[in-house]
């Protein structure tokens, strides 16, 4: 009889400890999805999470709807039906997470259909690792640095009524954090990205828009192809941070590449962008007043006081379409390329004259010559003699001869890359 009451009592207690602990892990999962929607709304996602149900450190969600805050106009939230699987989760002492992994299962699916071309997409093993999700009322700029420790797809594939128009081998971008993910000290972070494998075919273009499609098939852009690179460092003390690459490069068509280099974007001017951001959220669309304009005015003004410009770059080197483009539009003026490209350089004095600064004829005009003559690299170069703020900058323009510079402004043409 005793053993019979003992374990009577024993499953009623099982049974009590389960009851009372299942809306335990149910509200710690909802916990941790409600503090992932607020800490992305800091840097402007607006997340609306389904259902989160926990299981040991794993917690499944079953779909996020995601919009923007403030709300931009014309794009309506998007609503992705999928399940989310976040897992290795763990709470630290002061209520921040962080995550091993968050995964979603491959995608295959329709996204248009008749009477309109038929439209599908798939996509798979996305994911992205070592998620930090930072606790706090009010989030600070370098913590919200380090939300994300990487992202990764496998191939990607679109197709339009069955044929291919659109794909990507993989993707990855990749940050790295000194001394550690998650730290209020952090010292500086590095950061790269690779799209690989990219494809695109523009040869349906002329079914929705003949001429465009013809002009794409003149200029050889019927097959497109390459990969995007960048590659970025920044140290978090003085808010130095070099672009060592953001490279387009696409075969037989061109490379375009921007390098740059800042002093002054530390967290703190990144909290400031975000108060404003903030701010502008809070009118609803609505026009701020004339004391609200005036103090984002002020606060832009101390933003562009701080962040300086040590050197920027934009530089082409071409792959033939240069030359494809020459030929085109001398054809479609009905000349030959040598005499179009002529007239062209009669042109450039007459669209400088409009900027009112005579100084750029000497620095433009040989350049681009060079570059119409014999179409191989194109650069743009930005080098002040000393680190100089953008404020002092935007003060340069009203003197539009000094601007150049000021500037450190340098055009060159077919010249081997640094």
């Amino acid at each position: 009889m005793r053993t019979n009451q003992t374990a009577r009592l024993l499953l009623l207690s099982s049974v009590a400890t389960a009851a009372l602990m299942t809306p335990a892990m149910a509200l710690e999962a909802q916990a941790f999805v409600d503090r992932v929607a607020e800490v992305y709304k800091h840097i402007g996602y607006d997340l609306s999470f389904g259902a989160a149900t926990l299981d040991g450190d794993t917690i499944t969600v079953d779909g996020v709807t995601v919009g923007f805050t403030p709300e931009v106009e014309g794009m309506e939230p998007t609503v992705f039906d999928t399940e989310l699987t976040f897992s290795g989760v763990a709470e630290g002492a002061d209520g921040s997470y962080t995550v091993e992994s968050l995964t979603i299962p491959d995608i295959d699916t329709e996204f248009a259909s008749a009477p309109e071309p038929v439209g599908h997409v798939t996509a798979s093993d996305i994911r992205a690792d070592s998620l930090y999700i930072p606790a706090g009322d009010t989030v600070p700029a370098v913590m919200l640095l380090q939300l994300v420790g990487s992202l990764s797809s496998g191939p990607v594939v679109v197709t339009r009524d069955g044929e291919e128009v659109f794909s990507v081998e993989g993707m990855e971008a990749v940050s790295t954090f000194n001394p550690s993910q998650g730290t209020a000290d952090l010292v500086d972070l590095s950061s790269v990205l690779n799209i690989s494998g990219i494809s695109l075919d523009l040869s349906t273009v002329s079914e929705e828009d003949p001429a465009a499609g013809a002009t794409i098939e003149a200029l050889g852009l019927t097959n497109v192809s390459g990969d995007i690179t960048q590659d970025f460092s920044w140290t978090m003390a003085d808010g130095h941070m070099t672009l060592n690459e953001f490279l387009f490069d696409f075969a037989d068509i061109g490379a375009l590449d921007i390098t740059g280099e800042f002093t002054g974007l530390t967290p703190a001017v990144l909290d400031q962008l975000y108060a404003m951001q903030a701010a502008m959220a809070t009118t609803d669309g609505a026009a701020p007043t004339e004391e609200q304009a005036q103090a984002q005015m002020m606060q832009g003004m101390a933003i562009m006081q701080g962040v300086n410009i040590v050197n920027t770059s934009v530089r082409y080197d071409d792959a033939s379409l240069a030359g494809k483009l020459l030929d085109f539009f001398a054809a479609e003026a009905g000349t030959d390329r040598a005499t179009f490209v002529t007239g062209l350089k009669a042109q450039l004095p007459l669209m400088l004259a409009g900027s009112g600064i005579p100084a750029l004829n000497d620095v433009v005009i040989p350049p681009v010559e060079a570059f119409l003559d014999a179409p191989e690299s194109l650069e743009v170069k930005i080098a002040p003699p000393s680190p100089t703020s953008l404020l002092v900058l935007m003060a340069a323009a009203a003197n539009p001869a000094g601007l150049i510079t000021a500037l450190g402004l340098v055009v060159e043409a077919n010249q081997a890359a640094e």
